[in-house]
């Protein structure tokens, strides 16, 4: 994302007391030691919010991203939610695709605090019931 998205990612503000304080109120999931791919879970009202989903460069296309998605979905049904929900940066038109491929239907588009475009879209992906 660097150098493509605007504003930057919080992700640069992201600290290990930060990784810490997310995981002591709701999850932060890793494939790998060190971590390829991350993701952290929050419980919102009416669906999981799957935030700081990340997949390092180099192991990028194996399908760590699903693997993630996955996990949420099934965190999400234990939770009792009906959905999954996330965001994306408005430049980066190929995570959207990915999330289309994967279910996703945009519901809306934001804009940080200071603009006055969008700069972020939000997907949804309604849980089928299981039987």
């Amino acid at each position: 994302m660097e150098g493509r998205i605007d504003p930057l990612s919080s992700m640069h503000r992201l600290t290990a007391a930060a990784i810490a304080e997310q995981a002591a109120k709701a999850e932060v999931w890793a494939i790998g030691t060190p971590p390829a791919a991350c993701v952290f879970l929050t419980a919102k009202p009416g669906a999981l919010y799957i935030g700081k989903l990340a997949v390092a460069a180099p192991h990028r296309g194996q399908g760590l991203a699903r693997r993630l998605i996955d996990l949420a979905e099934r965190r999400a049904r234990a939770l009792g939610l009906p959905a999954l929900e996330l965001q994306t940066r408005v430049e980066l038109v190929e995570n959207q695709a990915t999330f289309r491929a994967l279910d996703f239907v945009e519901t809306r588009r934001t804009a940080h605090a200071g603009y006055a475009r969008p700069t972020s879209v939000t997907f949804r992906r309604p849980l089928a019931p299981t039987a």
